[in-house]
């Protein structure tokens, strides 16, 4: 894995458009859904439409339910405590079910230009980040946190 083919993006206060020219411009070739729940409110955010979509612009897309944050985590989230997501996210990715989709991602990131994504759109707030640094270290690589134009 070269040092700028690890992305992260989130696409809360975007647009479908933007969040895909923002995939195209760093050239990912791997779409990497790491939300608990792949359904939005926002249209074309969720699995299907955004599978389709990336697919159209030859980007793949996966799923993996297993590295999203629980229930938890979320809360701790939208109230703003980082501390406490990561302390429930560090115990979640503990699991068995997070271990065996953290081996997947790394089988699948090996030398692709992958991009991990969920909500948040900036990554400080979001569990994403432990996912990239994980990553990083895995891979002696540095990531790139895209921000999609925002509305």
């Amino acid at each position: 894995m070269t040092a700028t083919s690890l992305f992260t993006i989130g696409y809360e206060q975007t647009t479908p458009g933007a969040f895909q020219s923002a995939l195209a411009e760093a050239q990912v070739d791997l779409l990497v859904d790491v939300r608990a729940v792949a359904a939005s409110r926002r249209p074309g955010f969720s699995k299907t439409a955004l599978a389709t979509t990336v697919s159209a612009q030859g980007i793949g897309y996966v799923h993996l339910r297993a590295l999203g944050t629980p229930k938890e985590g979320r809360l701790a989230a939208r109230t703003g405590d980082h501390a406490t997501l990561m302390r429930i996210y560090d115990a979640h990715l503990a699991t068995a079910p997070a271990q065996a989709a953290l081996a997947e991602l790394a089988s699948l990131a090996q030398g692709r230009r992958v991009c991990l994504m969920c909500y948040e759109r900036h990554v400080e707030g979001c569990h994403r980040l432990r996912l990239a640094q994980w990553l990083c270290t895995r891979f002696d690589a540095a990531a790139t946190h895209l921000v999609a134009a925002p509305f």
